[in-house]
């Protein structure tokens, strides 16, 4: 059951940095209380006092690595044990990797389609029932303009993304009536804790000061999310580059992508 006399709960994961941090501030801004999903726990601790102290919102912590097999599961539990109900849901934990595959760790490419692709998918179908069951709710799932085109260098995280935003939008169409909305946030380069732990060094498309605001991005995630729109694009640029991979035949936008993205092999 939802909180008696209290606000909208919104689950984010990976809320501990980036853009999932300042979309939890915006959700506790805009008078929702938290579940703040992500592994690092004294990070998710934090980011809950200050929005208690700063938004009188109450957040709870749910330790979970969502790389594991069990991990979605073990967040649908501990949401279960807190006896709330979730009215919504943001998937945006994801992290990339750079490099050639023939030198990339696959290790690391099995969790990152773990997190960025079956994670996702379990939250929402897990959670989406039981709003559609009540007739309201609200997902975002977060995407990147990296879903418009292969990505040479990054090709597992570029197919990742180009997952979720269809996934996002085949899903829209599905639950429309239902009182149930999804939207895909497809933010471009950000300047986030993603740059370096996705070792994007050599990337073009990360290079210096190049990148929107998380705080800035978050907003607008939201604001799209409130109207009930199915995509959001931040920024006139980014949303021109979609369009613009989109109309160029796919081994085209593949080789202007590798160009920004060079090689690191010696």
């Amino acid at each position: 059951m939802s909180r008696a006399g209290r606000r909208p709960v919104a689950l984010v994961t990976g809320a501990s940095s980036g853009i999932g941090l300042e979309l939890a501030r915006a959700a506790a801004a805009r008078g929702h209380d938290l579940i703040l999903v992500a592994r690092g726990e004294s990070a998710l601790r934090a980011l809950a006092e200050e929005l208690a102290r700063d938004h009188g919102a109450a957040a709870d912590v749910v330790v979970a690595d969502l790389a594991l097999s069990d991990g979605p599961e073990r967040v649908v539990e501990a949401v279960e044990a807190l006896g709330l109900e979730v009215d919504v849901l943001v998937n945006n934990a994801g992290f990339g990797l750079y490099g050639d595959f023939l030198d990339t760790d696959l290790a690391i490419e099995r969790d990152m389609i773990a997190v960025n692709v079956t994670a996702p998918t379990a939250l929402a179908k897990r959670f989406a029932i039981p709003m559609a069951r009540r007739g309201r709710g609200r997902i975002l799932n977060v995407a990147s303009t990296a879903a418009f085109q292969p990505g040479p260098r990054m090709a597992v995280y570029y197919a990742t993304k180009a997952y979720v935003l269809s996934f996002s939008l085949a899903l829209s169409v599905e639950l429309a009536g239902t009182g149930v909305t999804v939207t895909c946030l497809a933010p471009g380069p950000v300047r986030t804790p993603f740059r370096e732990r996705a070792q994007v060094s050599a990337s073009r498309l990360f290079s210096g000061e190049r990148g929107r605001q998380a705080e800035e991005v978050a907003r607008a995630g939201w604001d799209a999310l409130e109207r009930g729109r199915r995509l959001a694009i931040p920024g006139m640029l980014n949303r021109a580059g979609a369009t613009a991979a989109q109309v160029l035949p796919s081994g085209l936008a593949a080789r202007v992508v590798a160009v920004l993205q060079p090689t690191e092999r010696k």
